[in-house]
């Protein structure tokens, strides 16, 4: 009884310390990135200031490195403060505006960063504001390492985002992040599967595919986005003395459903989406509860024609989805042609 006590009592303590830790981390990331917000507005005004002379910009740099340098050592080359020089320029007006609101609540505070300094370094060399603004809140909202904004960034999520969605909706990405209130919103076309390591063009079935994905869950749970968690793997259901297996499934917490996901290799047949309508009825007849929504379905493919899904399916159908995926990270160019062959839908 004793060591359980103790147990409980040292777990305690740990997990203070450790949230302790994380507060400091979080408070000294804040403060650097704002104080380095306010070195860039400084840098720029008194470069404005001097805007007479043409070399006065660079020269104000250099004899700040080398004044910083002397007093605080390293940190402070001519390029990391010409970083936090565009850290201002691309945030100043999000800074302006966050004042202006708050000041209308008779509030004083600037805006408050989130992420840290190496988040930011990224984000500011992305040049559209809504983008930016986009991946920023993502970050914070689902924790993203650096290497994960990365990651998101390259495989062109806010792009994929956006070709499925209307100018109201695309306006809300930008303000509020990827919120999820149907089906429709948590799925995209394409699914990027870089992280399974197989490359484009080769030979593989689909039980090498899915176990590719359940070796890499948790990267492909980042790539299906909010609120995904995992069930099952060849989820066996039987009708009488027929047997059929679900590749994977899922059940998103956020809309409160399950998710039935099939892989298929080649080009997705009308069968398949006739299949996956099977599997869907099964789940709401007979295993989703009475306060739980509707099940979503994905066919998972390697291409597909748009009008074999659209006239497999109902009109109003808000249930069964057919995605493409690729094994690779999308070059602009494919993201250009993608973007073009959407508009012309």
């Amino acid at each position: 009884m004793n060591k359980r006590l103790n147990t409980n009592f040292f777990a305690q303590i740990v997990d203070l310390l450790q949230s302790a830790r994380k507060n400091v981390v979080h408070t000294i990331n804040q403060t650097m990135v704002t104080t380095y917000f306010e070195i860039g507005r400084m840098i720029v005004e008194e470069e404005q200031n001097g805007k007479d002379r043409a070399d006065y910009g660079k020269r104000l740099l250099k004899d700040l490195s080398k004044v910083l340098t002397s007093e605080f050592g390293k940190g402070f080359s001519v390029t990391n403060i010409q970083q936090m020089r565009s850290f201002y320029l691309s945030y100043q007006k999000q800074q302006t505006l966050s004042v202006e609101s708050e000041n209308k609540n008779q509030q004083t505070r600037s805006v408050d960063f989130k992420l840290s300094w190496s988040h930011y370094l990224k984000l500011m060399r992305i040049d559209d504001e809504n983008e930016r603004k986009f991946y920023e809140i993502e970050s914070f909202n689902n924790n993203w390492s650096v290497r994960e904004l990365q990651r998101q960034f390259d495989s062109a999520l806010y792009t994929r985002l956006v070709l499925s969605r209307d100018k109201e909706k695309v306006k809300e990405l930008s303000d509020k992040g990827l919120v999820l209130e149907k089906p429709n919103d948590a799925i995209k076309d394409p699914y990027i599967l870089e992280f399974i390591g197989l490359p484009e063009h080769a030979s593989y079935s689909e039980s090498d595919l899915e176990q590719e994905l359940i070796d890499k869950l948790e990267h492909f749970l980042l790539e299906l986005g909010n609120g995904f968690t995992f069930v099952a793997r060849q989820k066996r259901i039987s009708f009488g003395d027929k047997h059929f297996r679900i590749d994977l499934v899922f059940y998103n917490r956020i809309l409160k459903c399950f998710v039935l996901i099939d892989l298929k290799i080649g080009e997705i047949k009308h069968q398949d989406l006739g299949q996956m309508q099977m599997y869907v009825n099964y789940y709401d007849r007979e295993v989703r509860l009475v306060d739980e929504n509707k099940t979503i379905g994905i066919v998972l493919c390697k291409d597909k024609s748009e009008s074999v899904v659209e006239y497999t399916l109902p009109e109003n159908n808000e249930q069964i989805f057919a995605s493409k995926y690729k094994t690779v990270l999308p070059s602009k160019d494919e993201l250009k042609q993608l973007i073009t062959e959407r508009k012309n839908q």
